[in-house]
């Protein structure tokens, strides 16, 4: 059994072998229509959702397959306590996959170190979503013909945005890839990203233009400034407009810059930009859809192994993770993993909140 948690958990031959997927899928529907039938996706989804939850059930009935859906945490056992541990435990005697997408961070690791079926991340609190990358990857690469030597705009909130995270870790893994981030401050990278970044050696600029970033971009990938992260009603309202991409800003930009957008948008882009041609983020939620069921097929198809183990080099209980979002803030009958990272620090292994070893 294996299971998505992170988008570094798939090599670049992988990645690239599930777009190859996806594409065949794509133009070849009916080979696929029968696959997985007779098993069950588990669709748990204990925070609201639209794209990213419809995608996985679409993606499993256009496969052949069944759903379970638990469409928020009133509707689950989560709302009388139950813990993540149980939830996978149980849900394994029910389904093949689960796909859960949770508040806190590092919950989807925790259902897969008890699940006995395969567990992919939609999504944790603000730290991670590798599913979405997957759609971004290939939608990058259907749109721009590579994902090699290219320059990357992320704009606007970098702090919380988990898909900002896992792209920046799956980009920074292709060669000539530059990017530029673009945010206020407030809402610059966690400090867990940009050493990661700065150990890769992509070459990376921060900036809080958007105006003055254009013209150098291949890719633009805007997002939402989240209120949901926000513990301070006062700051997202002053940071919530930071950036508004308009027609007027895109005739500054490459005439064949590709607009991604995790969705949903509020109104960090006009409506107006959405008949320009180079807005790619509809085409985007669409590819989400093909590259999770190349994701889904690959892992059922994946041979029966344990539950997925923490790192032998993993150090438990020295350490206790300060983080107020991290699953064992929540869990108090957690055990505490830190690992060792290249920056002389330990990470979390839920969250990957720092501290001194």
């Amino acid at each position: 059994m294996r299971s998505l948690i992170d988008i570094l958990d798939l090599s670049v031959a992988e990645l690239d072998a599930l777009m190859d997927t996806a594409s065949d899928i794509i133009a070849h529907p009916a080979r696929y229509a029968d696959i997985c039938r007779g098993k069950k996706l588990a669709s748990l989804f204990f925070e609201p959702s639209t794209r990213t939850r419809l995608s996985f059930e679409a993606a499993m009935l256009e496969l052949g397959g069944s759903v379970l859906s638990v469409p928020d945490a009133g509707a689950s056992s989560a709302a009388k306590g139950e813990s993540v541990a149980d939830t996978a435990k149980i849900v394994s005697c029910y389904a093949d996959i689960i796909a859960m997408r949770h508040p806190l961070e590092g919950a989807p690791l925790v259902a897969a170190m008890n699940a006995t079926i395969p567990v992919i991340n939609a999504g944790d609190g603000g730290h991670l979503h590798p599913t979405q990358t997957l759609a971004d990857l290939l939608t990058i690469r259907r749109e721009k013909g590579r994902l090699h030597s290219l320059t990357l705009g992320l704009c606007g909130d970098l702090k919380y945005g988990r898909t900002v995270h896992s792209l920046l870790a799956a980009m920074s893994r292709y060669k000539d890839v530059r990017f530029v981030l673009i945010s206020p401050p407030e809402l610059r990278i966690p400090d867990y990203v940009r050493r990661d970044l700065e150990q890769s050696g992509v070459p990376c600029e921060e900036t809080a233009s958007l105006e003055a970033a254009l013209p150098a971009l291949d890719v633009l990938y805007m997002t939402r400034v989240q209120r949901e992260r926000f513990s301070d009603p006062d700051e997202y309202e002053r940071l919530k407009d930071s950036y508004i991409l308009t027609p007027e800003k895109m005739r500054a930009a490459n005439a064949r810059m590709a607009v991604l957008h995790p969705l949903p948008r509020v109104n960090e882009i006009s409506v107006a930009v959405d008949d320009d041609p180079r807005a790619c983020y509809f085409r985007q939620a669409l590819n989400g859809k093909y590259m999770r069921m190349a994701l889904i097929l690959m892992l059922l198809q994946t041979q029966d192994t344990p539950c997925l183990a923490p790192p032998a080099s993993a150090l438990k209980n020295a350490l206790r993770c300060e983080n107020p979002r991290c699953i064992t803030a929540r869990e108090q009958e957690l055990t505490h993993i830190f690992r060792p990272a290249a920056d002389g620090l330990c990470r979390c292994l839920y969250c990957d909140s720092a501290a001194k070893c």
